[in-house]
């Protein structure tokens, strides 16, 4: 049994606030700039360019790529190994993102209740998915989720009979249908599966699979592409103003699901497909 103090758990919250808003992955990057290769139109990779030099001025002056620096999401992966100490683990990861969005200089954009509307000043509380794994470690990882992107999010209880062709209609009517607002080129998570929250949250967590990495199962990462070339043979291009480059990357993640069921969900990153780990 390894003991793990809650206050390196938030220490590593707080850290993750603020690069994660502010650097752009060395990946996503890369993905932007093959993109601009890809690109037709003259529009499109102007914006992209834009993009680009965004994400460079960002992380040269440490400050945020977006003034939506997000709701904070944390994903902790806890060893059953692991005992933790030193306190509560949620009040831990709230003192962390507290900590890194005041520090930071970070827009609060959380409200304490959703029809009262009375920001809390501090973006908190996150949401918080712990999952329990083999080992004595603990990962973290924080992705920092916009409002724009999140709107544009949508569970659908299929019919079983409606069959994959369904969810693929479905995945690519909701990209199309968000046209611009999620800030395209938009990485698509989509959730296949489960029940209603849980196609939900494995769409959040197809968004955390690095650009570029296929579904391990042939037959989904077949559909990843599919759905990749069909997003991106729709014309909505680069902030919805026309063009090739409307996804980055699809990410697929299944889950059983029950026999008169077939829940589907998609999320929404736009480019700035902001998310970063740490392992205590």
């Amino acid at each position: 049994m390894r003991e793990v103090n809650v206050k390196d758990i938030s220490d590593a919250v707080r850290d993750l606030s603020i690069e994660t808003n502010c650097i752009l992955g060395e990946v996503e990057v890369a993905f932007i700039k093959k993109m601009l290769d890809v690109e037709e139109s003259e529009t499109g990779k102007e914006i992209l360019s834009m993009v680009l030099e965004n994400a460079r001025i960002a992380r040269e002056e440490g400050i945020p790529i977006c003034q939506d620096t997000g709701f904070a999401v944390v994903f902790i992966d806890l060893g059953q190994d692991v005992h933790l100490v030193g306190g509560d683990l949620s009040e831990a990861v709230a003192d962390g993102v507290a900590r890194g969005y005041t520090e930071g200089y970070l827009r609060k954009s959380i409200l304490s209740d959703p029809i009262k509307r009375e920001n809390t000043g501090d973006n908190t509380p996150p949401v918080i998915h712990l999952t329990m794994v083999p080992g004595e470690k603990v990962k973290v990882t924080l992705a920092p989720k916009g409002g724009g992107s999140e709107n544009m999010s949508e569970v659908k209880m299929l019919k079983p009979s409606d069959g994959i062709e369904g969810v693929k209609d479905f995945v690519v009517e909701r990209v199309v249908t968000s046209g611009g607002n999620p800030c395209p080129p938009v990485v698509v998570g989509v959730g296949i599966g489960g029940t209603f929250e849980k196609c939900a949250f494995l769409a959040k967590k197809a968004l955390l699979r690095p650009l570029g990495e296929r579904h391990p199962d042939a037959f989904y990462a077949d559909i990843e592409v599919e759905l990749l070339r069909r997003i991106n043979n729709s014309g909505v291009g680069p902030q919805g103003l026309g063009g090739r480059v409307t996804a980055l990357d699809v990410h697929i993640e299944t889950h059983p699901c029950h026999i008169a069921s077939l829940p589907a969900a998609v999320n929404l990153n736009c480019h700035a497909s902001r998310h970063g780990e740490r392992t205590i």
